[in-house]
């Protein structure tokens, strides 16, 4: 499946879903305890994940410190940033991701899962030119010259 065909349900089912989920518990619960809770999920997002966030930063700074590639706390951080996106984002929906997110070994899975898919083809097996991705671990040999433009 393509990154666009992906987006576009993305685009489509969640808003979907987040109407579904606020009319439910609206009709549960009354419209302004669920408005509350909106709010109130919200302002303990932006909490958490101003806490992560420093540690986070703290830790890129220790591994840049000992000489060291701060590749995992950086990727840590783009998830930040994302989890926040979604914590800011009116919804229930939204929210659980969100807060998922911020659970550490949760979002180190999740960023280990997503590399491996990366690595393994991902969204490479729907290029636009109908071309199947590259084997991997296939070396091919070959000549060259190289040609100087007169």
């Amino acid at each position: 499946m393509t990154p666009f065909r992906i987006l576009f349900l993305l685009f489509l089912v969640v808003p979907i879903v987040e109407i579904y989920l606020l009319i439910t518990v609206g009709g549960l619960i009354g419209v302004m305890p669920t408005i509350l809770l909106v709010v109130f999920t919200a302002v303990l997002g932006a909490l958490l994940l101003r806490q992560q966030g420093f540690a986070t930063l703290k830790r890129v700074q220790d591994e840049m410190g000992q000489g060291q590639i701060p590749a995992m706390a950086m990727t840590e951080g783009v998830v930040l940033l994302f989890s926040g996106a979604l914590l800011l984002t009116p919804g229930f929906f939204t929210d659980t991701i969100g807060f998922l997110c911020l659970v550490p070994p949760l979002r180190r899975w999740g960023i280990r899962l997503l590399m491996q898919w990366v690595i393994m083809g991902g969204f490479s097996a729907g290029r636009s030119d109908g071309s199947s991705p590259p084997e991997r671990g296939r070396t091919i040999e070959g000549d060259f010259q190289r040609r100087d433009d007169d």
